[in-house]
């Protein structure tokens, strides 16, 4: 993607919506994404009707886009070219999802939850951030191989 200033400009933009929304939204607060997946307890759907909502909005743009060229800001589109399932996508998968049910927080939202100042999202986003680095390290030495 090109950096431009107007590019950098609305990345920014872009994520300070998305971290407003989930804010109001309440998708900060673990205790909610694990009610979501407390189906056997008392099962709370907002994280569901978050989603949604989310597919709703974003379907209008993802329809435009299929039918540019080129994005409206610049550089290029990243479409994945393969649709392989693989045992790294798959492994990758339930880590995901595994830390997600324990801890009830994924990436996007334990970055806005940062600027609540909770020690245990600084813990989870360190712990995040050490993982991309492992799995880079190991990305790099296998394909060295």
């Amino acid at each position: 993607m090109a950096r431009t200033l107007f590019g950098l400009i609305a990345a920014f933009a872009v994520g300070l919506v998305f971290g407003i929304g989930l804010a109001v939204s309440g998708m900060m607060n673990p205790a909610k994404v694990l009610g979501f997946l407390d189906f056997a307890g008392n099962w709370d759907p907002t994280l569901g009707l978050v989603m949604a909502g989310a597919l709703i909005a974003a379907a209008p743009g993802f329809a435009i886009a299929r039918h540019r060229r080129v994005p409206v800001i610049g550089g290029e589109f990243e479409i994945p070219t393969t649709r392989t399932v693989d045992a790294p996508l798959i492994v990758g998968a339930l880590l995901f999802g595994i830390g997600w049910g324990l801890v009830g927080f994924c990436p996007g939202p334990a970055i806005a939850a940062a600027g609540t100042g909770l020690p245990e999202v600084y813990v989870f986003v360190a712990a995040m951030t050490a993982g991309m680095a492992l799995f880079r390290l190991y990305s790099v030495s296998r394909s060295r191989n």
